[in-house]
């Protein structure tokens, strides 16, 4: 996997890829329709960040590239890469508890905040593709 260079992009099996950690200024994206919503970016190497139809959905510290972004009710999954660790906050259900996956390991259980945010750590290298997958309880 590799940054996104169009910045946001549509996959063919129905998920989202978005970011590019290697941008030294701010690179932005708005009104990218996906599955009748509108999608924005924001990303270069110290955030990146997705919104839909105005709203958070991810952000990390530093920034990411992100391929296979796929959401439901009751889980989110994603590979991410990166050229350092990364605090990764996403949107979740108020409160509720997520079991969290990283590359096919559990590493415990997170609970959003009341504001309907989720963050967790993943350890990334330059060049390695991580899989996180969250799973509501």
């Amino acid at each position: 996997m590799s940054v996104v260079g169009e910045l946001l992009r549509a996959e063919e099996d129905g998920t989202l890829s978005f970011g590019n950690y290697e941008l030294d200024v701010k690179s932005k994206l708005s009104d990218f329709e996906f599955n009748g919503d509108m999608y924005k970016v924001k990303t270069f190497k110290e955030i990146t960040k997705l919104e839909r139809n105005g709203m958070f959905v991810y952000e990390s510290v530093p920034g990411t590239a992100v391929t296979g972004f796929y959401e439901s009710d009751s889980e989110m999954k994603f590979k991410v890469e990166g050229i350092d660790d990364a605090q990764i906050t996403v949107e979740a259900e108020n409160g509720a508890e997520y079991k969290v996956y990283v590359d096919g390991i559990n590493i415990g259980t997170v609970a959003a905040n009341l504001g309907g945010k989720l963050v967790l750590s993943v350890e990334l290298n330059p060049g390695k593709v991580s899989d996180v997958k969250l799973v509501k309880e």
